[in-house]
Formats: C-alpha cells, structure tokens, sequence
C-alpha cells in the first residue's frame, strides 16, 4: 500500500535509471515495473513488479490494478516506449501529453511539423524524396533514439546512400553547427511549465548524456517554457538544441520524460523542489507554482557504472566489491 502521505508513484521502464527511481523513492512509495528481473532500477523501489509487454491487451489492465491497489497518484514513463498507450488511456494518473502531442514528438518529422506550426524554431528539414536548400545534413530515423543510425551526408550522392543504407523511415535535416544543449522541464497537469534547467552535453554515449554542466541561458529557458506552455507537455520533458551561428537556437528533440542527465536538474534543483518532489507533491493533488529560473547553476555531472550482486533466488545480497560499499569521492 502506499505510504504514510497517502500516495503512491509508478514509474514503468525503469531499466537501469536507479537514481531516478531512488530519488522518487526517498519521498513516497515507488513501485518500478519492468519486465526483467535484472533490471537494476527495480532494486531502488519500495515495490517492483513485472507487467505484461507494452504491446500485450493486458498492459494496461495491469497498470489500473496498480493504481487502485496502492493508490497510485502519478504515472512516470521511463521510457517514450508506452508514452502513447498512457496517452491514450486518460483514467490513468499519468503525467505524459495529450495523445496527438505524444504520436508527434515521437516521431521526428511530425515533430518538426509541428513545431513549425506552432512558430517554434526548427531546423530546415525534409524527406527523403525532397531535395534540401544546401549541404551538409544529417540522416535520421523518424522514430529513432539513442542516436542511432544517424549519419552526415555532405552531397547528394552520400544522402542518397545513407537514406537507402537505413532500413526505417527516415528524414533528412541541416546539419547544425554551434553547441549542443538540452533543457530538462517538469509541466502540471494543466501545461504550465513549472521549471526549465539547461545544461550543456558535453558527452554522450548512446544519445545518452554522461556529462554536463547546469547553466544560467535565458534564452534556452524561455523557449522550454514556450515548447512546454504551447504544446503543452504535462510531466517531465527533455528539449535538446543547437545554436547554430547562422539560424540561432533550433530544436532538435523534444523528449516527454527525464533525459539521461537527470543528475543535472536534481543537482540545480532548490531545496524541497527537486522534480521528483515535485511530483509526489502533484501526484498527492497539490497545486505547485510555477518558478522558473530558480535553481543554481555551475554544477557538472559525471556519470559512471556500479552494480548489484543478486544472489539465485534474483534477491540483492547487499555485497559490494569494495569493502564499505562504493568509496567516497576524492579530490584530485
């Protein structure tokens, strides 16, 4: 059942992301569903459990059985794998967009549509059998993610072989120059875009980011409050950007759910209003004020690997393989 304060947090696909579900779970009850035992994010909840494929019938049934029974107040995706199932099915507490919203941003040209008929800043973009304006661009899948098969064409002829080589729908955009940034949000329920943290990627692996450092822009700020405001989002949404030195800021991605630099917004977060309380507060039906530009900047992320040792019935031994568990850090 859930905790004392009445609530209870959902979070599916929870996969590796430990410290999102830690950080959700030292402030209300946590359930993590994920489908595989090994899951290391599972062992960071108060309660896992593992539901049917998101393609089965029962997904969701299963989803609504959690709800009642422990008075779930908030779903999380962990994932954009089931953003649209949850979309679609509005008796469940989840914070995710309104289903056309959810179908867009998933897929990347529909997604630059959008943002163009909205009047937010897109990159020049085309399809396949479109010629672009002027080289070089990139190759991309219209569903794809952690950066996969994305490739730089610098002519006609190289396009033509990468939009053949990629076996998925694909779209052609500018290549942008400038630096990479990305804005980690938190939308109510009714769209108001409560918060908007921009960090800077200065590595990826995977699409994911492992390195960053939280930054004062008020310019990326402004333009996550609109994506967030005029969509509307509603939860956690990821905005990546390029300042390009000819176009400015253009909007490469727009992610509903916490990015792989989910350090970087907890580490800017004030007291008492990192996202994840945030949420719990939502989720218990409060009311929370928008206050946007109000955390600390300066601090840099760097994220690495530790482990869990199961023992054969898949139950967490509590070893470490250095004594005392993982060491403090040190300065250099």
């Amino acid at each position: 059942m859930a905790s004392g304060n009445g609530v209870g947090l959902l979070l599916t696909g929870a996969g590796k992301r430990y410290d999102v579900v830690g950080a959700f779970a030292a402030h209300a009850f946590t359930i993590a569903a994920d489908p595989s035992p090994l899951a290391p994010a599972r062992y960071a909840a108060q309660l896992a459990v593992a539901p049917p494929a998101i393609e089965d019938p029962d997904y969701l049934p299963f989803l609504r059985e959690l709800v009642e029974r422990h008075r779930v107040g908030a779903i999380v995706p962990l994932t954009e794998l089931d953003v649209e199932l949850l979309a679609s099915a509005p008796e469940l507490p989840a914070l995710v967009p309104e289903p056309a919203i959810a179908t867009a941003v998933y897929d990347k040209w529909e997604a630059h549509l959008l943002l163009e008929r909205l009047g937010l800043p897109s990159p020049p973009t085309w399809l396949p059998e479109q010629e672009p304006d002027s080289y070089p661009v990139m190759i991309k899948p219209r569903r794809g993610s952690s950066a996969r098969s994305i490739h730089a064409a610098a002519d006609a002829r190289e396009r033509d072989f990468f939009v053949s080589y990629v076996k998925e729908p694909v779209m052609v955009q500018r290549l942008l120059g400038g630096p990479e940034l990305s804005v980690d949000a938190l939308c109510d329920r009714e769209g108001r875009c409560l918060n908007a943290i921009p960090r800077t990627m200065i590595e990826s692996r995977g699409g994911e980011s492992i390195k960053g450092t939280v930054i004062r822009d008020g310019e990326l700020i402004e333009l996550a409050r609109a994506v967030g405001e005029t969509l509307p989002m509603r939860g956690p949404y990821t905005m990546q950007a390029f300042r390009d030195p000819e176009l400015g800021l253009r909007i490469t991605d727009i992610n509903p759910r916490f990015g792989g630099a989910f350090p970087a917004p907890m580490y800017g977060a004030r007291p008492g209003r990192s996202y994840p309380e945030l949420i719990v507060r939502m989720a218990a039906g409060e009311r929370v004020e928008p206050h946007i530009g109000d955390y600390a900047s300066g601090a840099t992320f760097t994220r690495f690997f530790w482990q869990l040792e199961l023992d054969e019935d898949l139950a967490p031994t509590g070893r470490e393989i250095v004594p005392g568990g993982m060491p403090p850090p040190r300065r250099s």
